[in-house]
């Protein structure tokens, strides 16, 4: 999903589409609730070009611009990854380029901000950084 973002903003498109799950869907609604991107769709029983037409779910994110065509999203990177997993403590959620960009955690109370973690009090395993 990362990659995928990272990729139609370097190429300037409008929208990007990927299969969908829960947790893609709710890091979509968190980069909505965060201003990085327009907003989102999902798209039930499209068929898959790929498995002879049968029906998968689509996640759609259609991509926010600055008003001159700058880009919003200028850096994806992900942090736990399946070798490494990554998690921190309630006190020790990091900052993201100072708090000018977003951390997306996914702990036992779903999947939150670093900041909405530290407010509420839960620590858990960060998915990725975005600024």
């Amino acid at each position: 999903m990362l990659t995928r973002i990272r990729n139609a903003v370097g190429a300037k498109h409008t929208r990007v589409d990927m299969p969908a799950s829960r947790i893609k869907a709710d890091i979509a609604r968190i980069l909505q609730d965060e201003g990085y991107i327009q907003g989102f769709k999902l798209l039930e029983d499209q068929p898959n070009p790929v498995k002879g037409g049968a029906p998968i779910r689509i996640l759609r994110l259609f991509l926010k611009y600055g008003p001159h065509g700058e880009k919003l999203i200028t850096g994806v990177e992900r942090v736990s990854r399946p070798g490494r997993r990554v998690y921190f403590g309630r006190e020790d959620v990091p900052e993201v380029l100072g708090g000018l960009g977003t951390n997306i955690l996914t702990t036992s109370r779903g999947v939150m901000t670093g900041r909405a973690a530290v407010k509420a009090g839960v620590g858990g395993e960060v998915l990725c950084n975005i600024w």
